[in-house]
């Protein structure tokens, strides 16, 4: 969710999986090559492959996109933290790394409507963690302090005195600085990925990501120890959900992908790719 949040990524086009020159930024009502950021490095939403292509959920939405507005689609590899400026100075024309849509970032950047709706959760490498706190349950948080203070409670003793890692940028990374600030050490990574590493090697006692990508993530050998702890966080805290970015200047781009998106969403499209690639259904 970066949630958002995402890394390095490289190439791809709308119709096919190749590189393709791109002649200059595309005017208004002349968009025929649209330049596409994401991570690359935010599996199962998108990773890189060994051989440059990008691959996962977003990557072949995108496809399917680009191909029902006609538009060739080149997505292009970027680290999450300088992925918003970058867009915005005009290096890339639009953003797709499971970016959740936020007030502070609709200030600078516009959305499209939302084409997921995802959960937050803790993961642990400690087995006493995972015994005593197994992730069996959902909670829905409001993002008003009051209404959520009980289940809040109970996540600040889940991790009191603890380190939570978590990558910086994110609308998780506002979540976990504002609750469990002066209650647990909380160390922060530039890129997704990063603090699995630190999980496993004992250098934190907690993650905290996007349900889908742990999901992914706790399949891979390495990840064998890990496991989710806690309730899995879901509701309005997180906002609609994860959509695509534009520049505020391109109403005219955002319109297509939102015609695109309707009819994805509508023929069922975005469902199954959704079950595709996080064996659920994440359509919001």
């Amino acid at each position: 969710m970066h949630a958002i949040t995402r890394s390095t990524r490289t190439l791809f086009t709308c119709c096919a999986l190749s590189g393709v020159l791109f002649t200059g930024m595309a005017t208004a009502k002349d968009w025929t090559t649209v330049r596409v950021a994401t991570e690359g490095a935010y599996e199962p939403w998108n990773s890189t492959l060994p051989n440059g292509e990008i691959s996962g959920f977003e990557p072949e939405l995108l496809k399917d996109l680009c191909a029902r507005i006609q538009l060739e689609c080149k997505l292009q590899a970027q680290d999450w933290d300088g992925m918003i400026a970058g867009m915005n100075a005009g290096k890339f024309d639009m953003l797709m790394d499971a970016i959740v849509i936020t007030p502070e970032r609709q200030a600078i950047v516009d959305f499209s409507r939302p084409y997921a709706a995802t959960q937050g959760v803790f993961v642990s490498a400690t087995p006493a963690m995972i015994a005593t706190a197994p992730s069996t349950q959902t909670v829905k948080l409001s993002g008003d302090p009051i209404q959520d203070q009980a289940a809040i409670e109970k996540l600040k003793a889940l991790v009191k005195g603890k380190t939570i890692g978590i990558q910086s940028g994110t609308a998780y990374t506002d979540f976990v600085e504002k609750n469990f600030k002066g209650v647990a050490t909380i160390r922060t990574y530039k890129k997704s990925g990063e603090h699995m590493m630190d999980l496993n090697a004992g250098r934190i006692d907690f993650a905290f990501d996007d349900v889908t990508f742990f999901s992914s993530a706790l399949q891979n050998p390495e990840n064998q120890a890990v496991q989710m702890v806690g309730p899995k966080i879901g509701g309005p805290i997180w906002g609609p959900g994860e959509a695509l970015a534009f520049r505020k200047s391109d109403a005219d781009l955002k319109a297509r992908f939102n015609q695109a998106l309707s009819a994805a969403l509508a023929d069922g499209t975005v469902k199954k790719l959704s079950e595709k690639w996080f064996k659920a259904d994440i359509a919001p």
